[in-house]
């Protein structure tokens, strides 16, 4: 097994960047909050694979309400004085809003090569509807720093990278003690998607996805533009350390976390990495959304084959959505620059397509993260 791993390790790494939580009201369009913002780097108390990152930590951004009276500052959203695209206005480090003593939580997962920033117009807007939003920049495999074949290929670590912000955040200084423990859940984009679809309770099947690339099946999700700005060599049987060795034998393990009540995945990704018996543990509610013109994660084998082995997940599709239109709005001056991020297809309009999947988000988690009495 371990020799097809290395031969397919081309297709392996699959996947790309790429509420109404404390307002009782989910459809209500004048969000009762502003958004605050803040960074938390966690450090686990158990040794971990970091996948060769060259941070060994959990860079966490973290967006949560405060006061309307805190006034936001505008922001964009890239490397300093090379921004890509727009974001929400944030109070920075603002105080967290007293309106109510406790607060939902939501862990947040980007895609490849992505961050947790590139979510910023689904976090920001949760927040503004009374949920704390952790995102985690997952190492090995995030847009901060350098890219690492180990990140590829480790998928299923991701879900530790989120249960372990979660034992973080639970017992931090500022933020621990107005968490609701009971109220918590997670979202996640592509491969961010297959991330929390873990955390629920799915296992992986990384021989299955394997032999997919390797067949006349094969289709995009196996080949991820991203692993071109690796700079790491290829590994070979006698290169691979023993912490990678120790995951690969662990894929298949469970990775739910009992403390996420709810999930909403966003064009999941990895789906042929699932079979029959991946989601016999998965007893939380599932949603599941994507564009129905999505080349990067297709629909077939990715959130429609999900779906078929979920029957009881809720799936919402976008007509017309590409897979990059969940990304943050791009600021005008980089849209021919990025035009595979940055374009849509003719007649999408991404605002109005985030807009759609927020009041999806806010209407799933206010159902299923129910508000409780003041």
């Amino acid at each position: 097994m371990l020799r097809i791993f290395l031969s397919a390790l081309a297709f392996a790494s699959a996947c790309w960047i790429a509420v109404a939580c404390a307002a009782d009201d989910a459809t209500d369009s004048a969000a009762p909050y502003h958004v605050g913002e803040t960074v938390r780097v966690v450090h686990p108390a158990v040794a971990r694979d970091w996948r060769g990152a060259k941070t060994e930590a959990l860079v966490t951004r973290i967006w949560y309400p405060v006061a309307a009276a805190s006034p936001e500052q505008p922001r964009e959203i890239g490397a300093p004085g090379a921004p890509l695209f727009r974001g929400h206005g944030i109070a920075a480090n603002a105080p967290l809003s007293d309106a109510r003593t406790k607060y939902p939580l939501l862990l947040l997962s980007h895609g490849t090569g992505g961050s947790a920033n590139s979510l910023d117009w689904l976090a920001s807007a949760l927040a503004a509807h009374g949920y704390i939003v952790a995102g985690v920049n997952h190492p090995g495999n995030n847009a901060s720093e350098p890219l690492t074949r180990e990140g590829f290929m480790l998928w299923w670590e991701r879900a530790t990278d989120l249960s372990e912000v979660l034992d973080g955040l639970l017992v931090d200084p500022t933020l621990g003690a107005h968490i609701d423990r009971d109220r918590i859940g997670a979202v996640g984009f592509s491969l961010g998607g297959y991330t929390v679809l873990e955390l629920a309770g799915a296992r992986t099947r990384q021989q299955r996805f394997l032999d997919f690339c390797a067949s006349p099946a094969a289709d995009a999700i196996c080949k991820p533009p991203e692993m071109a700005r690796v700079k790491d060599k290829a590994p070979t049987l006698a290169t691979l350390s023993p912490q990678t060795l120790a995951s690969m034998a662990r894929s298949g393990d469970s990775y739910r976390d009992p403390r996420v009540k709810a999930v909403f995945a966003i064009a999941p990704a990895l789906g042929e990495a699932f079979d029959a018996t991946s989601f016999a543990d998965v007893s939380i509610p599932l949603m599941l959304v994507a564009g129905t013109q999505d080349s990067v994660a297709p629909v077939d084998t990715n959130i429609h084959r999900i779906a078929s082995l979920m029957p009881d997940a809720k799936v919402n599709m976008v007509p017309g959505a590409a897979h990059y239109t969940f990304l943050d709005d791009c600021l005008p001056g980089v849209v021919d620059q990025l035009a595979g991020l940055c374009k849509d297809p003719p007649g999408v309009d991404r605002e109005a397509v985030h807009a759609q999947t927020i009041d999806w988000a806010l209407g799933f988690f206010a159902s299923t993260l129910p508000a409780k009495p003041l």
